[in-house]
C-alpha cells in the first residue's frame, strides 16, 4: 500500500506534512492543506489515515477528528482527502521593472472602467485593515481602492500606448503568476448562456431549474476543528445525522428532490441544462417577454468530473478537438447515451434568482471580456491582472479560422470548481455568438500578471 503522508497540526493552526518525521514541525511547514469530501464508494484507507491522524494531531483535536471519520465512513462511505496546495505567497512573484510586460490593451481600455468600478466597490465593503496578497507582500483595502482608482484616473485620459507603460513603470509593482508546471498558465473561458424557458412544466418544457433544496445543509469543518478554517462540507440532514447530499443521476432520474425544491424554470433540452451549470449563471427568457437572471447558489457537494475528460478517454473525441461544441454535436448525434454521459458528473448545480446578472463570486456583475475566474484560495480578489493569451477569429459562416494573440487588463471577479492553482484562468466573455464560440474552444496557454501601486 502507498504510504500516507505524515501530518502535524503547527503552532499556527495550519494542517502540514512532515517531510521528515524526526525533525520540527514548526520548521518544516511546506504547504498548506484543503480538505474535500469525495465519494469513492470505499473506506479501505479510513483507518490508515485515521491511525497517522490520531498519532500525530494535538490530544484536544482527537476527538473531533475521530467523530468526523466515523461519521462520514459509515453514514456516506466517503474518505477524507486531503490536497496540498501552494501558500499565497508561493503563487506569484514581484517582477523587476526592466521585466514588464509590454501593456497593451486589445480593447482599447473599453469596458476597463465598468471593471474596476465593480472591484472598487468590492473593496469598499470591507475594513480599509483587510489585507490582500501579492506574492509576499500584502496591501490593506485603503491601499487597494487607491490602487484602483489612480489607473482608472489615469486610463480615463486616454494615453498612448507609451505613455500607458511608462505610467505603470513608475507607479505599479507588478506579480507574475508561476503558472502550472511548465510556467504558463492555461486560459479557458466561460459564457452567460441565454435560453428559452417556461414557468410551468409542459411536455416542450421537461427540465426544471432548481433552486436550493430544504433539506440541503452546510457543517463548517472549523467549529469542530479550528485548523480546517474556511473548510465546509454539503450533505442533507436526516433526523439523527448529515449524509452525502443526492448525486445527479439521483436527481435528474429518481425524483429525488421531489417536495424539497422549488422549479425556478423549465427548459427544453437537458444539454443546455447542463452546460447552464458548467457555467454557473444565465438568462431564461419567456413567450410573455419577461426575462430572469439565475445565478449559482450551491452545489450538492459532490465532485466534478469533466465529461469532456470521459469522451477524450473513450476515444470519442481528439483531445486537440475538444470543445463545448464537439460535446454537444455528439450528444445532438447520439441521444441514447446523453443521460449516462451527463450522469458521469454527479456535481448539480442550484440556483437562485438575481435582479441583475450575470454576478461573480465577490457579488459583482461580470464585465465581459474584462472579468477573469481565477482560484481565490490563492489569488487576491478584484484585484487589478493583464493577460497575455490567444482568442478566435471567426467567420461570416461562425466558424474559426484562426486564433491570434492577444493582451488586455482584466478583475480578478471570479472563480469556478475546476479552477485551481496559479497554473489556471477562465475568462468571461459575456453572451451571443461569438461568446459561446470563444468560451467553448478557449484552451490556449498564456501569462497571467497583476498590478498595485507602489506604497508611498
Amino acid at each position: 500500500m502507498k504510504q500516507l503522508p505524515q501530518l502535524c497540526i503547527t503552532a499556527s493552526g495550519r494542517l502540514c506534512q512532515i517531510s521528515n518525521p524526526g525533525s520540527n514541525p514548526k520548521n518544516i511547514e511546506i504547504a498548506r492543506y484543503s480538505i474535500n469530501f469525495c465519494d469513492l464508494r470505499s473506506n479501505k484507507f479510513g483507518p490508515n489515515l485515521c491511525a497517522y491522524l490520531g498519532k500525530l494531531l494535538r490530544p484536544r483535536s482527537l476527538f473531533a477528528i475521530a467523530a468526523l471519520f466515523y461519521f462520514f465512513f459509515i453514514a456516506g462511505c466517503s474518505v477524507l482527502k486531503i490536497h496540498p496546495y501552494l501558500k499565497d505567497e508561493f503563487a506569484m512573484q514581484r517582477v523587476s521593472s526592466s521585466n514588464y510586460p509590454d501593456f497593451l490593451d486589445d480593447m482599447v481600455c473599453d469596458g476597463l472602467e465598468n471593471g474596476i468600478l465593480q472591484s472598487i466597490s468590492y473593496l469598499k465593503r470591507f475594513s480599509s485593515s483587510k489585507q490582500f496578497r501579492f506574492g509576499e507582500d500584502s496591501f490593506n483595502a485603503a491601499h487597494m481602492i487607491k490602487s484602483m482608482e489612480h489607473f482608472l484616473n489615469f486610463i480615463q485620459t486616454g494615453p498612448s500606448k507609451n505613455d500607458l507603460n511608462k505610467f505603470i513603470k513608475s507607479n505599479y509593482l507588478v506579480y507574475k503568476s508561476i503558472g502550472g508546471s511548465n510556467g504558463d498558465v492555461l486560459f479557458t473561458g466561460y459564457y452567460e448562456p441565454v435560453l428559452q424557458g417556461s414557468l410551468k412544466q409542459s411536455a416542450e418544457y421537461r427540465f426544471p431549474i432548481y433552486a436550493r433544496p430544504c433539506d440541503l445543509t452546510t457543517v463548517d469543518l472549523s467549529l469542530f476543528i479550528p485548523a480546517l478554517n474556511n473548510k465546509r462540507i454539503i450533505g442533507r440532514y436526516t433526523g439523527r445525522t448529515v449524509v452525502p447530499y443526492f448525486e445527479r443521476d439521483e436527481i435528474e432520474d429518481n425524483a429525488a428532490l421531489k417536495g424539497k425544491a422549488e422549479h425556478i424554470a423549465w427548459i427544453k433540452d437537458p444539454v443546455d441544462l447542463f452546460f447552464l451549470q458548467i457555467q454557473g449563471s444565465g438568462k431564461i427568457y419567456f413567450d410573455n417577454e419577461k426575462t430572469i437572471n439565475v445565478h449559482y447558489d450551491i452545489t450538492n457537494g459532490r465532485p466534478y468530473r469533466s465529461i469532456g475528460k470521459l469522451l477524450i478517454e473513450e476515444g470519442i473525441i481528439e483531445k486537440s478537438e475538444m470543445s463545448m461544441q464537439k460535446i454537444r454535436a455528439y450528444l445532438k448525434d447520439n441521444p441514447k447515451e446523453v443521460k449516462n454521459i451527463l450522469n458521469f458528473n454527479p456535481s448539480y448545480v442550484f440556483f437562485k434568482i438575481e435582479e441583475d446578472g450575470p454576478l461573480g463570486c465577490i457579488e459583482v456583475k461580470l464585465t465581459p471580456g474584462r472579468s477573469i475566474a481565477l482560484d481565490r484560495r490563492i489569488f487576491p480578489l478584484s484585484a487589478l491582472g493583464f493577460i497575455e493569451t490567444k482568442k478566435p477569429l471567426i467567420n461570416d459562416n461562425g466558424k474559426i479560422h484562426n486564433w491570434i494573440t492577444f493582451s488586455r487588463f482584466v478583475l480578478n471577479h471570479d472563480t469556478g470548481g475546476a479552477i485551481r492553482g496559479p497554473g489556471r484562468a477562465d475568462l468571461f466573455w459575456g453572451n451571443g455568438t461569438y461568446a459561446e464560440t470563444a468560451a467553448g474552444h478557449m484552451q490556449h496557454n498564456g501569462k497571467l500578471y497583476f498590478l498595485v501601486l507602489k506604497p508611498d
